[in-house]
């Protein structure tokens, strides 16, 4: 009993720390003047990794769910779809990469790792995805982070400019 109320709290609960943690970094800690611009790259990069879960989804066998196979209850909520990728690993990647890009606080990103790693671990072991559904919804979001590299060209544009 205690075991499940732990695997349902990594699975599910870590996601409110994550959205606390990742609202905050991006609201406090991103200078004003490139919050717009900043927010624009969160919002694509956002979009893409959402459209390419989507894409992905209907390209993927359909299967069933860990908990399904095994005759189980799930240990965790979970949409009535198969599984692939994993929304909730997908998301709290999404935050934790667009607080690493966007303000480069590294203790905000070093905890963000940990929780994303948890709740991916909590989704696995609650029964409601697999190790690949996992996985896949870390590389759609790594995949939707490649705007970030305009964040990247345009501040080395910056630092050129200003040591000459």
């Amino acid at each position: 009993m205690m075991m499940e109320a732990v695997i349902t709290f990594l699975a599910d609960g870590l996601m409110i720390p994550i959205v606390l943690v990742a609202g905050y970094a991006l609201v406090f800690k991103i200078p004003r003047g490139q919050r717009l611009q900043a927010y624009a790259r969160i919002l694509v990069a956002g979009l893409t990794a959402y459209v390419t879960a989507k894409l992905l989804a209907t390209l993927y066998p359909v299967s069933e769910r860990p908990f399904e196979l095994l005759g189980q209850d799930p240990g965790a909520s979970y949409l009535n779809n198969p599984g692939f990728p994993s929304d909730h690993a997908l998301f709290a990647t999404f935050l934790l990469l667009a607080v690493w890009f966007e303000t480069r606080q590294k203790v905000l990103s070093l905890i963000l790792a940990i929780l994303v790693l948890a709740v991916c671990v909590g989704r696995v072991l609650a029964l409601v995805h697999t190790p690949l559904d996992v996985v896949g919804g870390i590389a759609i979001a790594g995949f939707g982070s490649l705007w970030y590299l305009q964040r990247i060209a345009t501040s080395g544009k910056k630092r050129k400019k200003a040591v000459q």
